[in-house]
Parts: structure tokens; sequence; C-alpha cells
């Protein structure tokens, strides 16, 4: 018995050192399965990414603003990483991607990163953040996960944004079976009758689908100037009647053992400002009136309404939140408060013209954004950035890295190979409970997650001291790169190298190369799986380490 033990143990020792010796050496591995493939040298993207590129040049040539030189493609593919998956490239990722033509590099990676669960299950969680944000709810009612999952399904399949949305408004069903109506059964838990909340509807509606935030008349009419609605042929103040009469589309939704569904002809009713009993309001969309069916349900007509193909303020507020997701901040500021007959970027109706042309292609969209100028630039240059160049994106925008950003980057960059839906249940577990505790000591962002935070000293020494990092960065040769660079890479040059790519996914520069790896060969044989986990610790809690850029 003990020798079919010291066997079995034997064969997982050399399958181990097999293993690492192919990570380490640069040979091609297999690349990933990826789906259809994508090429940002499709006449049609490069058409439009021109139209974008020169609208940035116009108003950089304005300002008198020299953009930042191009980043290399390592760096843009970790921000696609961190923007889309929550992570940074793997080491096996990285070969595959060194190995390729530098024309496909980012072609190919993109087309994996959609191919990839870590793709559909991250932007489908930072999504529910605006459509069902971030509380439980009522259990019974209300499932956010399911609610999470289902999101995470349709943007795998590629699903069309504007019938994602007309699930999400004017679905009907059980909540578990058509998870798209929790957008509806999350506001439950608010109501006086156990029913969706008509008022929190409006307000999400109105800020998550159009980029408009109404809510702030809910309470009375605009006097400042705050609120500009109607067409822009018309523009006036908004008023609160308006604000109601958007809520007003949603009465007819109630709850039942059948799920959501509608009881046609239900009145809404309120009591407005300086009024003395309640009144019937009837629904009134706040502009572009021509646009509202008159038949079916009506959520189901507000449902058309808001993705009619002229109602542009819908795609602009998609494509203001993907622009957010992959820059770490949006093109408008706040995210959900686009004028909406004031001026904004060229950019942004460009690409809400061609997400709409498009048919709401939210992989498009993000290939259109990732082959622009602004996120191909770097975020240094000799000549140093000013705010003239973070204002106008002449340069990638510094932004600090979320919280669960910089567990998903430290359990990955101190992993050899990549921590996907195709690992080891196991390794997935401990990966994901670990990275859970992680962001709750270290503070979640909730719904307002692209208002400015700075750092906080209990953040730093969590980093510094948690047992995240320390987890995965001590001496461990089942599953810490750490180890496994120490024992199966003599050459301290090489040691160095790998270490650097794999977790700021890059090389070092000639300075840091000689000075670690002076370090390295000073060491004693007995305590070079130390020096390896000391370097893994200095360069995770290192500032290039926690930022986007």
């Amino acid at each position: 018995m003990w020798m079919k033990n010291a066997l079995l143990i034997g064969l997982g020792l050399v399958g181990f050192l097999a293993i690492g010796a192919t990570l380490l050496n640069d040979n091609r591995l297999q690349a990933p399965q990826a789906a259809t493939e994508v090429t940002l040298q499709d006449p049609e993207i490069l058409q439009v990414v021109n139209e974008i590129n020169h609208a940035f040049d116009n108003q950089w040539q304005s300002r008198n603003l020299t953009p930042t030189p191009a980043a290399d493609d390592l760096l843009i593919a970790r921000r696609i990483s961190l923007g889309l998956m929550g992570t940074v490239p793997s080491l096996e990722e990285i070969r595959v991607l060194q190995s390729l033509p530098p024309s496909q590099r980012i072609p190919w990676w993109l087309d994996h990163v959609f191919s990839d669960r870590r793709y559909g299950d991250y932007v489908a969680e930072r999504l529910s953040r605006a459509f069902v944000g971030t509380k439980g709810g009522a259990f019974i009612l209300y499932r956010r996960r399911r609610f999470a999952t289902w999101l995470s399904d349709q943007l795998m399949q590629n699903r069309p944004y504007d019938a994602i949305t007309r699930d999400l408004v004017a679905g009907e069903g059980v909540w578990t079976d058509r998870p798209g109506v929790n957008f509806l059964t999350v506001t439950i838990d608010n109501s006086d009758d156990e029913q969706p909340d008509p008022i929190l509807l409006a307000g999400k509606t109105s800020r998550t689908f159009l980029g408009v935030r109404m809510d702030c008349l809910q309470c009375h009419d605009d006097k400042l100037g705050n609120v500009a609605l109607g067409n822009s042929d018309d523009p006036r103040d908004g008023l609160q009647s308006d604000f109601h009469s958007l809520a007003a589309f949603f009465s007819e939704a109630q709850v039942s053992l059948l799920g959501i569904s509608d009881k046609l002809g239900k009145s809404y009713q309120y009591k407005l400002l300086n009024a003395e009993n309640e009144k019937v309001l009837h629904p009134v969309v706040p502009y572009g009136k021509e646009w509202l069916k008159s038949d079916g349900s009506r959520r189901s007509q507000l449902a058309h309404w808001i993705t009619h193909p002229e109602n542009r303020p819908f795609a602009r507020a998609m494509t203001n939140r993907i622009w957010a997701l992959l820059f770490g901040k949006p093109l408008v500021s706040p995210i959900d408060d686009i004028p909406l007959h004031g001026p904004i970027p060229p950019a942004l109706d460009l690409l809400a013209e061609d997400f709409i042309l498009h048919g709401y292609d939210i992989q498009r969209l993000i290939s259109v954004i990732v082959a622009s100028a602004p996120f191909q630039r770097s975020s240094q240059s000799e000549s140093g950035v000013t705010d003239g160049h973070e204002s106008t994106w002449a340069a990638f925008p510094l932004v600090r890295v979320r919280p669960e950003q910089i567990a998903g980057a430290v359990v990955q960059s101190c992993s050899l190979t990549t921590i996907n839906a195709r690992s080891h249940i196991l390794q997935q577990l401990v990966a994901f409970f670990e990275s859970n505790d992680f962001i709750q000591r270290y503070g979640d962002n909730g719904e307002d997650e692209f208002a400015p935070r700075g750092g906080t000293v209990t953040q730093r020494l969590l980093l510094m001291n948690g047992d995240l990092v320390k987890g995965w960065t001590e001496n461990n040769p089942i599953r810490n790169a750490s180890t496994r660079i120490a024992r199966l890479c003599s050459d301290s040059k090489r040691a160095v190298d790998v270490t650097f790519l794999t977790v700021l996914s890059r090389h070092p520069t000639a300075r840091e190369q000689q000075y670690f790896v002076e370090r390295l060969d000073q060491s004693k044989a007995n305590n070079r799986d130390q020096h390896l986990e000391d370097l893994f610790w200095v360069l995770i809690n290192g500032t290039e380490f926690s930022w986007s850029h």
C-alpha cells in the first residue's frame, strides 16, 4: 500500500514540475478555446474608431495638448482584464499573448475574455449594482444571486442590451424562473403594501436606463434648472408631476403566487406638493412622446419607449457605463446624470450611435472603446501629465483599483495557472471565500461605485498584514507562485522576470532587475523561497499594483 501511495506522490511531483517548467519558459502554451473571433481590424469598427479618435484629436489640438505615448500590449491586456474580469492576466495567459504577432494580441485577448465565464460573472455583478443595488431585499420574493447569474448568462450569449432591458422593465413570472423580474421585486421590501414600489422603480429607471436624475423631482418641481426635460426643440424644467407620471407606468405591476404580472387599469395616485388631496396621475413619458406605443400593458409600453432606437439617452447611459468599467471612471460624471439637452462629449454620441446601429451589441461596444486612442494611451509621459491631459482623456487615467479587483489580482498573481471556471473546484472555493473576506474587511464601494475615493490606512495595513496576501505569498509549493518559481527557476534573472510578469503584467526595468537579481544571488539556497516570497509581497504592496494605469 505504501508503495502505491509513494508512486502516486511521485507522479504528482513529476506533473507539478512539468507544468511549472512549461509555464516558466517562453514556449507557447495551447491557447484557451475562444469564442467567435473578434477583430479590431473590421472596416466598420475602424470607421467609428477613426471618427472617435478624430473627435479627441480636435479636443487635444484646441488645448495644445500632446497625448501620451501608446501603451504596450501587456498593459492594455491588464486594463481589459481588470475592467471586464476583475483580475489580472495569469502567467499562463501572458505566455500565449506574447507568442502571438503584435497585431493579433489585443484582438485575441478580447476574444479570450468574451469566451471566459469570469467576464460574464464580473460584468454582471457590476451591472447588477445599477439594476438592483447591493442589498439583499425580501428573500422570499427577491433573489439577487439568481438575478446576477441570469445576467451573466445573457452577457455570455451577447444578448442585445435592449432585449435585456425589456426583460427587466416589462418581465413577468416568478423571480426564480424569470430572474429579470427581480428588478421589480427588489423594491417590495420598501413598499407598504408588499407590492413593487412604483416610486423606487421610477427613480431606478431614469438613472440606470436614461442617465437622468429625475428622482430629485419626487418631492417638488425643479426650481434650479438641474433637470431639463421635454424635447430638444422645446426644453423645460422638470416638474414633480413628471416623476410621478413616470412612476405611473409601474402601477399595474403586482406580485402573486404566480409571480409578477400586471393588473391592467390599476391607477396611480399621489398627493403632489401643496395639493389638498391625492390625484390620479396618468403614465406620461418626460420627453419623446411620439415613441410611445398605445397598446399593451403600461410596463411594456415603457419598455418599448426606453429601448426605441431614437431614444438616444438609453444608448448614451449604457455607453457611459461600459466606458466607466473599462477606464475606471465614466466619460460623463456623475455616471447617471448625463445632460438630456446640454453639451456632451462628441465621443459619447458617436459610441451611442454605433451601439444603436449595431443592435445594442455590448461586445462590439467594448471592442470599439478598447480600439480607441484614449484606451490605447499610456498614463505617463516624459513631458509630464497635466490636469488637461486627464480631463480630455489625452492620457489613460490613474484610477484606484476596486476592492474585488485587488482581491482577484492578489489571488491570480500568486498562481502560475489561470484561476477560472475550469480550475479545480477546491481552488475556486478557496479563492472565493478568501476574496470575500478580504473585500468585507477592505470595504465595498456599494452602488455609488464610481464616486472618487481615497485609500485608507486600514486598507493599506490589510494589504501589508492581512490573511489574503500572507496566505497567497507564503511558502506553499502546492498553490503559490513564489514557492514554485523559487524551486523551478534557478536563474535569478529569470525568476525576477517571471515574478514581475506574474504580479504586474510587465517585465522589470533594467534597474529593477539588477537590484532584485543581486538580492537573490546573495541569498543562500535554503532561504531562496523566503526571498521570492518577499519580492511578491513588495510588488503587491507597491502603488503600481493598486492602480489601473
